[in-house]
């Protein structure tokens, strides 16, 4: 979080005062900064330098066009959940030879402008998916790439709802079943399966698992290779964690440093799928307090972002740090109080920290909540009919607008 940095107690994002920003955007604001977004970029591209895998941006962790953009000047592909997420990557300029798409649920519509463009590969999550792939390629006389993902059976060390890779979740393909669709693969004559595809979870902090699962795909790459196929591409996803308080996560270079020993094993050209490791830190919610409140059990400080802005602390029980934007508005008091931080929302788990120490906090004074650049706007929603923030990036003692704040007009605006 080097980018985000107290001088002479006001909260700065590179070299412009996240103050001005507030007055000049209003709250809630979503504050990037680009020296920080590209910056963990490079480290992961540095860290597995060796082996130059093609490294594909998580668009479901940011995709707005600015940020999404930046990076794929920087040389990134991009990772895709969704038809919306292949609109949106088209408009970025990336080539359609580094656009990898997964997901679940992939519609016939969506499958068919994807090959249509020519994307680099699918991940594919189950066989009645497969088929249907089979199918459009077919009709539209066009041999499709595949990658089939595994599900490796890894318990990751994350929350319940952001680990993929164990047999419960309801990502990936067995082992037993996989094996069988690279033996028949005659009979998918539209498809070159020739990748597969892993990832376990998200904010995953140390490389255990990560190996754990990729020794296990080695070996099956192993035996499948034993048995005539040909695997060109291993995609190990993404999912490398974040400091957002106390975490002590690996660094790129830690992660690397796991888990190429076992991907050279491997004779297969790689693919990374990072996200919020790029994403998370580069981005803060800058957000109002409009009133203190006191009783006799809590302390609360309500502010003008709610879960629709940030629903991770609801959804997760996520931690964010939170941090004054102007911390010298304090100097004249010593006394730490506790507070929960809470938004307008009329629900009981509308919050964006529980029991957060402060020295003091006043009405008007504005908060910044750390580490929100990953699954913050991306996941936000206009529940309460309440329009989504505006989101600037900062570069050096530049800012520039990359969305403007919703009004009640576009609140309204699709309904008939």
């Amino acid at each position: 979080m080097h980018d985000f940095n107290y001088r002479h107690n006001n909260l700065y994002c590179e070299s412009v005062n996240i103050e001005g920003l507030a007055r000049k955007y209003g709250t809630p604001l979503y504050v990037y900064s680009r020296n920080t977004l590209i910056s963990h970029y490079r480290k992961i591209k540095e860290a597995f330098s060796q082996i130059n895998p093609m490294i594909c941006f998580s668009m479901k962790a940011n995709s707005n066009l600015a940020i999404c953009k930046a990076l794929v000047r920087e040389g990134a592909g991009l990772d895709i959940v969704s038809g919306g997420e292949l609109y949106r990557a088209f408009k970025t300029g990336v080539s359609s030879r580094k656009i990898v798409y997964a997901g679940v649920g992939k519609t016939e519509k969506e499958i068919e402008i994807a090959i249509r463009h020519h994307i680099f590969f699918f991940n594919v999550e189950s066989i009645p998916e497969l088929e249907l792939i089979n199918r459009v390629a077919g009709r539209l006389g066009i041999r499709q790439k595949v990658a089939i993902r595994i599900n490796p059976d890894i318990k990751a060390r994350t929350h319940k709802y952001i680990t993929t890779g164990h047999d419960e979740n309801k990502f990936g393909i067995d082992f037993k079943t996989a094996k069988k669709i690279f033996l028949r693969k005659s009979r998918y004559k539209n498809l070159n399966m020739s990748g597969i595809h892993i990832h376990i979870g998200s904010q995953i902090v140390d490389a255990g698992p990560f190996v754990r699962a990729i020794e296990r795909i080695a070996g099956f790459i192993k035996d499948l290779e034993s048995h005539g196929a040909a695997i060109r591409w291993l995609n190990i996803g993404g999912g490398l964690g974040i400091i957002y308080s106390r975490e002590r996560p690996q660094t790129a270079k830690e992660y690397a440093k796991a888990v190429l020993p076992v991907l050279k094993k491997v004779k297969a050209n790689i693919i990374l799928e990072p996200g919020r490791f790029i994403a998370g830190n580069a981005g803060v919610l800058v957000t109002r307090i409009q009133y203190i409140k006191e009783t006799p059990s809590k302390n609360f400080a309500i502010v003008d972002a709610g879960m629709n802005d940030l629903i991770r602390p609801s959804l997760y029980e996520a931690y964010h740090e939170i941090l004054p934007v102007k911390s010298s508005s304090y100097s004249g008091s010593k006394e730490i109080r506790v507070f929960d931080v809470v938004g307008p929302i009329c629900e009981s788990g509308d919050f964006l920290g529980k029991d957060r120490k402060f020295i003091s906090l006043r009405e008007g004074d504005l908060l910044s909540v750390m580490g929100a650049g990953a699954y913050g706007f991306s996941m936000s929603s206009n529940y309460n009919s309440r329009p989504r923030a505006a989101e600037v990036m900062v570069e050096e003692s530049k800012t520039k607008l990359i969305r403007r704040r919703e009004t009640y007009e576009d609140l309204i605006r699709t309904e008939i």
